[in-house]
């Protein structure tokens, strides 16, 4: 295609249209989860059975995407983000088809492994950031990502939720849609952003997540940088995991209101990422930006744990999303260090932290939330994983200052 200039709009909207294809399901997959259960197997249609196998079908993403991601980070070095990225919203396309033609539970599983597979969009998106943004404003760039993640689970779970009424399949295919618009509009108006002489040879030593991981730790300082955000990301699931139990628990929210309070959180996690992190970062700096970050992240978590009000939640949110300027600094730092031909790796190296993160962080904070409120509690405390969220933020921010101690000069590629 003609060479055309870059633009962070493009990769904005298409993540934009990709996350809200994502959101559009929420409403309704408990829903299909229950009537294929109902089909398959005797009186297992309960909410708590299609909890349990929807849990399963996460884990499956999650655990497919960390081997899978590595090896698509190092596809998008050495043939460019652009067909990696088509590649991945035609995955994401035929992903939601399966499971809105889905006769039985395992068709489900065969959906989230090929989106595992194909799941590189965020990944690449980050790369290609990476590419096209000057130093100074990656940081900057990195927060479109969460902007568009922001914006795309307002508008979805709403649109997923009009549709739902007229049908529980009928938002996979609204999904489907989505991303196969998408692709077209990626084939025809995005650009590559990844030049010839910054492309690299792919090796499958380095494209698994321990090949990955043993190139990307070669600096100490990503190292470092890498442990700190892991921990950011299980902490991450003391809110994510367990914000519907916990305020049902505490205060008796209904799904409408529960539905109502995430709308909140997307828009000012949009704003933040969209529109803050722009101003905030290039005034602190990348490295002030993160400790500031991980702060607000820690206050949030212990505000919420000790919240009393429903409407505690609605005004902590701002503390608690305005943290989220920490990870795109830490991104920003650590894409400064590596050599443009290592971009899409360690993009895939942070997919698969994630995806090792969405294993580990629900079950550890959800059984903690149980435990803590069951009747075995030795004290009924429901804020237990958004303590322990916060303690593990804290953990972080100070590995994260060690780490930044050390040089931080950028690489000569080889």
């Amino acid at each position: 295609m003609p060479a055309k200039r870059p633009a962070i709009g493009f990769i904005f909207i298409t993540l934009l249209l990709d996350v809200t294809g994502w959101g559009i399901i929420i409403p309704v997959m408990p829903n299909l989860v229950r009537e294929l259960l109902g089909g398959s197997v005797n009186n297992l249609s309960s909410v708590s059975a299609a909890a349990t196998y929807g849990g399963w079908l996460i884990a499956a993403y999650a655990i497919t995407q960390f081997f899978c991601a590595p090896i698509v980070g190092g596809l998008s070095d050495r043939y460019g983000r652009r067909p990696v990225l088509l590649g991945s919203l035609l995955g994401f396309g035929i992903d939601f088809l399966f499971q809105g033609f889905a006769p039985t539970i395992g068709w489900l599983f065969v959906g989230r492994v090929i989106a595992g597979v194909m799941g590189a969009s965020f990944s690449t998106a980050g790369a290609y950031i990476a590419d096209i943004s000057t130093p100074e404003k990656k940081a900057q760039n990195f927060g479109m990502i969460g902007a568009a993640f922001g914006l795309g689970f307002i508008v979805g779970p709403v649109l997923g939720g009009l549709l739902g009424g007229f049908g529980s399949r009928v938002p996979f295919f609204a999904a489907a849609g989505l991303a196969f618009l998408n692709f077209l509009y990626g084939y025809f108006i995005l650009p590559e952003s990844l030049k010839q002489e910054n492309r690299r040879t792919f090796t499958w030593a380095r494209a698994n997540p321990i090949g990955t991981f043993k190139s990307l730790f070669r600096f100490k300082v990503v190292l470092g940088l890498f442990v700190s955000l892991a921990l950011v990301y299980v902490s991450a699931h003391a809110v994510q995991s367990n914000w519907s139990y916990y305020t049902i628990e505490k205060f008796q929210w209904t799904p409408r209101l529960i539905g109502i309070s995430l709308g909140v959180v997307g828009i000012v996690f949009a704003v933040v990422q969209g529109g803050l992190i722009r101003i905030i970062i290039p005034k602190l700096g990348q490295q002030r930006s993160v400790y500031f970050g991980l702060a607000l992240y820690a206050l949030g978590f212990l505000l919420y744990a000790f919240a009393t009000e429903g409407w505690m939640m609605y005004a902590f949110t701002v503390v608690y999303c305005l943290g989220g300027i920490a990870g795109p600094a830490l991104q920003g730092i650590m894409s400064g260090i590596l050599p443009p031909n290592e971009q899409g790796e360690l993009q895939g190296g942070f997919t698969s932290m994630m995806s090792a993160a969405s294993i580990v962080g629900p079950p550890v904070m959800n059984g903690l939330f149980a435990y803590f409120t069951g009747p075995e509690a030795p004290v009924y405390f429901p804020g237990a994983a958004m303590l322990l969220g916060a303690v593990l933020t804290l953990i972080s921010a100070v590995w994260a200052r060690s780490s930044l101690k050390r040089n931080m000069k950028p690489v000569e590629v080889k």
